[in-house]
């Protein structure tokens, strides 16, 4: 792996890690991204949607001050002789407790009491029959008093609410408060973040003194408006009280104590106290860091039962309906406005709220977030994120999303376990960073490497097979257009008198048949791998090994001349039924070390091979003519190739060349060749034996036998003519068989 490729993984796998560590950042607390609560917040609301059984086993039952109730009672308040009916209707049919959602803040005078006592003390204050008769009638007319009489000693919890914000000595105080679920002090020393609160609306002295007790019934939204939990404990003055929901579940057990569950964490100086829970009897009530619990939705609304309150008045339920059920006293009718927002509905009726509540604590189906949900969250994000930091810059596209698709599985997986065991881990957090890590790394592919991808088609597109580009373009960075030094198989092609064929044709005839022959030739040599190099006129460079390394590029390079020449064979009575002539071509391949790159001017430049090597291919093309061969190959080439038979031709010195070189003629690949040819090869390679220990007799019987089977053979011709020219002017005593070029 180059240093481009190092530096393309450092950037996805540094850009994965920093997106690790800003989340975990915000896990810890350390800095808060808005979106990510929202996204949390909206996680759960799915989660708890998707798991609501939308059915409870507790016997809680809603009795509702609806609109069918306000018409035919009229409006609230209702007088307090009428809810003491209700009250007296309700313990009769033998319910276990009754809860009021609502608060009994001012005395009920509708009863006119407090006009006729007036009277009694101006106008008729010496009417001693008035003010006996009043007498009599006082405690039929004191409402608050026959409903005070009537909870009395009954398992009755009141509700009320507290207030905040408020500027120290104006707080808003009325009514009485219960007696504090925890007394002050229980806490003195540990530092909880308590919801505070500094007013209140309680109830009438005399209505909280005969009631059973009372809890609040403050629902404290999240920032989007939307009721998850409520304060399970509400710091006022010190001490601490308890929710509607709390109290009649306590009302009902016999109001037993509520135990906080203090858990200490650490040791000697680093020690520190939290509060997790509060223990009723053998029911514990998990409690977050605020002292909060997650309401325990069991469905929509009406998943509780709900009896009109003008139904109980009148004795229009059946018996059974309130045999041991836990009544709530609240209201639906918008008018009244106890509605809220939870997270199935936008409207939510606040009495169902509590019902929830109290079926969630009897059953024990509220859900935990402890204090090492934290920590949990924490684990998973550095477990999930260094995984897909780490590996997914080294996988493909398709395999990368299968992986973030699996590790997003598990993730949630996870969670949802955790969350049927009533454990409530964040997901939105590590949801996000799992799709955004992915996000990352595939545009970075997208942008970055296809970029790249471009630029390598951009670059090598014009010279290279298309299957070539393809796969550089999957590794770019180890693919460049500088210059360097390698070991490369050149070919070049050229056609025979092609001054002579260009005179005789018209220019557009003559471009039409160069075209044809180009396009054959080129796709020829891209089939095998080759790289064009330049068209010259009528000849075509190419080479192959470069820019994509190639261990087999002499082999590819002639079976490519070979497929040239075979090619055109089957061109040239196509060629000749159109007019046009039957060309010939000469191949030259050579293999060598050829320094292969950019190379030009500051006007043009071309990705080509320059050499040695590279010349003398050129110059083996040029003599194909002399020896009538298709196709000549030097040494190297030869040396480079085991599966094709080769006929040696001869020992030359090429223009511009000291060292002698031998050259070869391809014949084919083995084991696909006449026989008759490899006789033919066998009986040359012993007649050039002879020639080279100028045994002159020897060789030129055995090149006669084959000029006669081949007439047409210039080569045969050529060495009966070398003979015929050494008989005459012998060579020197130190002849080492070496035909000299004296052109290019």
């Amino acid at each position: 792996m180059g240093f481009a490729g190092l530096k393309k993984y450092s950037i996805r796998i540094g850009s994965g890690l920093i997106v690790v560590l800003a989340f975990i950042l915000h896990a810890a607390h350390i800095v808060d991204y808005g979106y990510l609560n929202r996204m949390e917040m909206l996680s759960y609301d799915l989660r708890l949607n998707l798991t609501l059984p939308h059915s409870h086993e507790s016997r809680v039952v809603i009795v509702d001050i609806d609109e069918k109730s306000l018409a035919e009672e009229g409006r609230w308040p209702w007088s307090r002789n009428k809810l003491a009916l209700l009250i007296d209707n309700l313990f009769r049919r033998k319910a276990a407790v009754v809860g009021f959602d609502v608060v009994f803040a001012e005395k009920d005078d509708s009863s006119g009491l407090k006009i006729l006592e007036g009277l009694g003390k101006r106008d008729l204050a010496g009417d001693v029959s008035y003010r006996t008769a009043l007498m009599k009638m006082r405690g039929q007319l004191d409402y608050d008093g026959i409903f005070a009489r009537e909870i009395k000693d009954k398992p009755v919890v009141l509700g009320y609410y507290f207030s905040s914000n408020a500027e120290k000595g104006k707080e808003r105080i009325s009514g009485k408060l219960p007696a504090p679920v925890v007394p002050a002090g229980t806490f003195k020393g540990i530092n909880i973040p308590f919801v505070e609160m500094n007013g209140y609306g309680a109830n009438l002295v005399e209505l909280q003194e005969n009631a059973g007790n009372a809890g609040y019934f403050n629902q404290i939204p999240d920032s989007d408006g939307v009721t998850r939990r409520i304060p399970m404990l509400i710091e006022y003055g010190g001490a601490y009280y308890e929710p509607l929901s709390l109290a009649v579940v306590r009302a009902l057990f016999g109001y037993p104590e509520a135990v906080p569950g203090l858990v200490q964490t650490g040791d000697g100086g680093s020690a520190y106290k939290r509060l997790e829970w509060l223990k009723m009897s053998d029911i514990n009530i998990p409690v977050d860091e605020n002292v909060m619990s997650l309401v325990p939705y069991f469905g929509g609304q009406g998943t509780f039962p709900y009896l009109s309150a003008c139904d109980v008045l009148h004795d229009r339920v059946n018996p059974d309906d309130l045999n041991g059920a836990i009544v709530l006293v609240g209201t639906t009718s918008p008018g009244l406005m106890d509605q809220r927002a939870a997270p199935m509905a936008a409207i939510y009726p606040g009495v169902e709220v509590h019902a929830n509540m109290i079926a969630g604590i009897l059953e024990q189906k509220i859900k935990k977030k402890p204090a090492y949900a934290m920590g949990a969250e924490l684990l998973i994000l550095i477990s999930t994120g260094l995984l897909l930091s780490l590996l997914l810059p080294f996988l493909t596209p398709l395999i990368s999303t299968l992986v973030s698709l699996l590790t997003l599985a598990c993730a949630i997986g996870i969670n949802m376990m955790a969350w049927k065991n009533n454990l409530v881990l964040p997901l939105a957090a590590s949801v996000v960073m799992i799709l955004l890590i992915y996000i990352l790394n595939m545009s970075y592919g997208f942008f970055i490497e296809t970029k790249a991808k471009r630029k390598i088609t951009g670059l090598f597109g014009q010279y290279v097979p298309l299957d070539l580009v393809v796969q550089m373009s999957r590794n770019p960075e180890k693919f460049n257009m500088e210059g360097e030094s390698r070991e490369l198989t050149v070919l070049f092609s050229d056609v025979r008198n092609f001054t002579t064929i260009s005179e005789s044709l018209a220019p557009k005839e003559l471009s039409k048949m160069m075209n044809e022959y180009m396009s054959s030739m080129t796709s020829i040599i891209q089939k095998h791998t080759g790289t064009i190099d330049k068209y010259i006129g009528d000849a075509i460079m190419a080479f192959w090994g470069a820019p994509v390394q190639d261990l087999s590029h002499a082999r590819n390079g002639v079976l490519a001349g070979l497929e040239m020449q075979q090619a055109l064979a089957s061109l040239r009575p196509q060629f000749v039924e159109r007019g046009w002539p039957a060309i010939h071509i000469g191949v030259g391949l050579n293999t060598g070390i050829m320094r292969v790159g950019n190379m030009g001017s500051q006007f043009r430049i071309a990705y080509t091979v320059m050499g040695d090597a590279v010349n003398l291919g050129s110059r083996l093309e040029g003599i194909t003519k002399e020896y009538g061969v298709g196709i000549i190959v030097g040494e190297g080439t030869r040396n480079a190739v085991s599966d094709i038979v080769f006929r040696e031709l001869d020992l030359v010195r090429v223009k511009g060349k000291n060292q002698p070189v031998a050259i070869y003629e391809p014949l084919g690949l083995q084991g696909e060749l006449d026989k008759s040819l490899l006789d033919d090869a066998s009986l040359f390679e012993q007649a050039l034996k002879n020639y080279r220990t100028m045994e002159w007799d020897s060789a030129e019987q055995i090149l006669s036998g084959l000029q006669r089977l081949s007439p047409e053979s210039l080569l045969y011709k050529l060495y009966l003519e070398r003979i015929a020219h050494f008989r005459a002017d012998p060579p020197d005593p130190g002849w080492d068989g070496v035909f000299q070029f004296k052109t290019k």
